[in-house]
């Protein structure tokens, strides 16, 4: 663990950015590196612009505060910025943030502090990494107005890597979301009058309640009239029967346990789904958040995945980046100080190990921000998942498959691994994880990517080369298709999700004259950029392309596509199932089979769900890949259909 401190103060706007100097390495970490602060939300909101102007790649960008915060009432609203916040790219999506609102007033920002520090949460998030927002009335108690505040602030929050125009029409970048916001993993604790703005004005409306993960909710009360109107995980303490009853009929419960402190209401099938009552004469209220978010809160996140505005619209700022509430609500497997509950361990590989440096870019590469890296880049960030008896040596050699995770563009390798479903996956099904960051190394991606794979080998005698998996989403399923063209031997199944489409090298084609790659190709309804046809859903000419050349690898000969009789695939494979993903989006999967009547090739269509990360991704193609092994001697490729 990094040493964190704290600093009150206002930062001036024109912050000398030494703080951060971590963010100027060559490599890309994803860390902000700053010192732990507190403010008012508006000097938050004033101070955001310089230091995100100072993130690594954001050095080209205009950034403002945004503008659905310049009307917010100043005193009312209180930030804590942990220490090390993660930033940059898409890392910023990895910041915790506990929402605490108080139906009371704080003299100062010093009296604001120390309530947090009283109730925990300060010592919570310097342990999560990000932030803790305190609001509390306009007025004397929550009301409506209250309403168009949340609204402002959730939107400042939630706008990752959003923007738009200045007054003279130049195009300006909203800093708020990564100095102090996150999405993902995003928790509301109401005390007295916050819980009852909750059950009142948050939980009746999707775009609120459909973005929390999870509520802790104390002594509030509800109107007769209101209902919750979406499902969202909460802890009831001190609520009336009604407001239980509610918030089991929305969560769809039907089981319960129950011990001397608390009972649990449960949906059998998505245990997530979950209402938590305790009756306490005088809670206290460090123990009982405490309890919530270790028991709770870090089991779920939220993932957007809808087009945008759908529950938003004819706001003041709808249809902004991540705007797409209801949020999924997910499974998550939470690292605390490196490791999950479940054992899986975090290796972080910071430009502290130049062994890959001979593997080098031989061309300049103009980044997402239009700086230009010069060649001589290779990969210094990477990031191991591993089970503990892997580390430990109580895992048996060649018994753990290893899986090549690769991120898409802009993005950050660990929230590829998270919102990918990747780390629930390692726990469950006990695999390793390797997620190198490879933004800057297109050229070399194959060779550098295959590398990184034969040290995982080299270096883990548990790690089983005979159950070698790719996959990755977009940037990263183009990476995917690469490294399978590259070395298809070395790997036993790939999965390239919304893959780019990205051309075989005529010369990497004689490298499946004996040997074949399994490969499932995934994509979803509204995924309309290079892969669909935007007004039929039908897979476009590139992605045809792609699956004509991955059946081919494997020995298989497409008909002609034929999209009037087969929607969206254009043929009608040997196998189509059908069936529903985390009991919210259709899955329609095409099973295409060799001359042994084996399945090599596979395609899955998710109905409904825009471009974007997915931690049900992880299971989908694991059900496909872990049918596969290699055999290291001879390269055969070998199917189980019996494996669970």
């Amino acid at each position: 663990m990094k040493k964190k401190r704290f600093v009150v103060s206002l930062l001036a706007a024109g912050l000398s950015l030494s703080c951060i100097s971590p963010a100027f390495a060559q490599g890309f970490t994803g860390e902000l590196g700053n010192e732990a602060t507190f403010e008012t939300l508006l000097e938050a909101h004033t101070n955001a612009p310089a230091v995100v102007q100072g993130i690594v790649e954001n050095g080209s960008k205009t950034f403002v505060g945004h503008p659905a915060l310049e009307a917010y009432p100043d005193g009312t609203t209180f930030v804590y910025r942990s220490a090390n916040q993660y930033a940059g790219r898409a890392a910023a999506r990895l910041n915790t943030n506990l929402i605490v609102a108080a139906e009371q007033h704080f003299a100062d920002k010093d009296e604001a502090f120390a309530y947090l520090k009283e109730l925990g949460v300060i010592d919570l998030i310097d342990e999560a990494t990000g932030s803790v927002i305190l609001i509390t009335p306009e007025g004397e108690t929550f009301g409506q107005a209250d309403v168009k505040d949340y609204y402002s602030l959730q939107t400042a929050m939630l706008a990752q890597k959003d923007g738009g125009t200045d007054a003279e029409g130049n195009a300006v970048f909203y800093a708020d979301a990564e100095y102090f916001g996150g999405y993902g993993y995003v928790y509301y604790i109401g005390i007295g009058g916050g819980a009852s703005f909750f059950h009142n004005f948050l939980s009746v409306e999707k775009d609120f309640a459909g973005r929390i993960a999870g509520a802790l909710l104390i002594d509030g009360q509800m109107q007769r009239i209101r209902k919750p109107e979406i499902m969202v995980p909460v802890y009831l303490v001190n609520n009336s029967e009604d407001v239980i009853d509610k918030y089991k009929e929305i969560n769809t419960t039907n089981a319960s346990a129950t011990d001397d402190e608390k009972t649990v209401y449960y949906n059998q099938a998505f245990p997530l789904r979950k209402v938590i009552v305790s009756k306490q004469n005088a809670p206290d209220l460090a123990e009982t958040i405490k309890d919530a978010y270790y028991g709770m809160f870090i089991k779920a996140m939220r993932v957007p995945l809808l087009p945008q505005a759908m529950n938003s619209g004819g706001t003041e700022y709808a249809g902004y980046n991540f705007d797409e509430a209801p949020y999924s609500l997910c499974e998550r497997n939470t690292l605390i100080n490196g490791k999950t509950a479940d054992g899986i361990c975090l290796i972080e590989h910071q430009m502290d190990d130049d062994r890959f440096a001979e593997i080098k870019t031989q061309n300049d590469v103009t980044n997402f921000d239009g700086s230009v890296t010069p060649a001589g880049e290779y990969i210094d960030v990477w990031y191991e998942y591993l089970p503990q008896e892997v580390l430990d040596g109580t895992a048996l050699d060649g018994s753990v498959p290893l899986i090549l995770a690769n991120h898409g563009g802009g993005d950050d390798a660990r929230v590829f691994v998270e919102e990918n479903g990747f780390l629930n996956l390692a726990g469950r099904e006990r695999l390793a994880v390797v997620a190198p960051d490879h933004q800057l190394i297109g050229e070399i991606r194959g060779e550098a990517l295959t590398a990184i794979v034969k040290y995982m080998l080299e270096k883990y005698p548990a790690l089983d080369a005979s159950r070698v998996y790719a996959t990755g989403y977009s940037m990263g399923g183009g990476a995917t298709y690469t490294v399978g063209y590259y070395e298809p031997s070395l790997f036993a199944a790939i999965a390239p999700c919304a893959g780019s489409p990205t051309a075989i090298p005529e010369d990497q084609i004689s490298n499946f004259d004996d040997c074949g790659l399994p490969a499932i190709l995934t994509l979803t309804s509204f995924d309309s950029l290079r892969r669909l046809e935007a007004l039929e859903g039908n897979i476009n000419e590139p992605e045809q392309q792609m699956l004509t050349l991955w059946t081919s690898l494997n020995g298989i000969e497409l008909p002609a596509y034929d999209f009037e009789t087969y929607p969206y695939l254009g043929i009608k494979g040997d196998k189509y199932v059908v069936d529903m993903v985390n009991d919210e989006f259709e899955n329609d999967t095409w099973y295409l089979n060799d001359e042994a009547g084996n399945p090599r090739v596979a395609f899955a269509f998710l109905q409904g769900p825009i471009h974007a990360l997915y931690p049900e991704y992880a299971n989908i193609v694991w059900d496909f890949m872990k049918h596969y092994s290699r055999n290291t001697e001879t390269g055969e490729t070998i199917y189980n259909p019996y494996i669970n």
